[in-house]
């Protein structure tokens, strides 16, 4: 196979960040990720995933509170 069939697609990249965030990396794709992958692509995807993480979190936070009536 040649080294663009090995790099990951965009969807490889989300779905490896996801992966290693939850812990649970096969070690397959853990090879192909730091053979083949740009590091840039997996640290944009891991700041992208912790910010709509984190905007996820308030806003269920802000329609649980809008319940209570604070």
């Amino acid at each position: 196979m040649s080294d663009t069939q090995d790099k990951p697609n965009l969807l490889q990249v989300v779905a490896s960040t996801l992966a290693g965030a939850f812990g649970v990396q096969s070690e397959k794709n853990r090879l192909r990720d730091f053979q083949h992958g740009s590091a840039k692509a997996y640290i944009v995807a891991g700041i992208i995933g912790t910010v709509l993480f984190v905007l996820t979190v308030y806003g269920v936070v802000k329609l649980v509170l809008s319940g209570t009536g604070k």
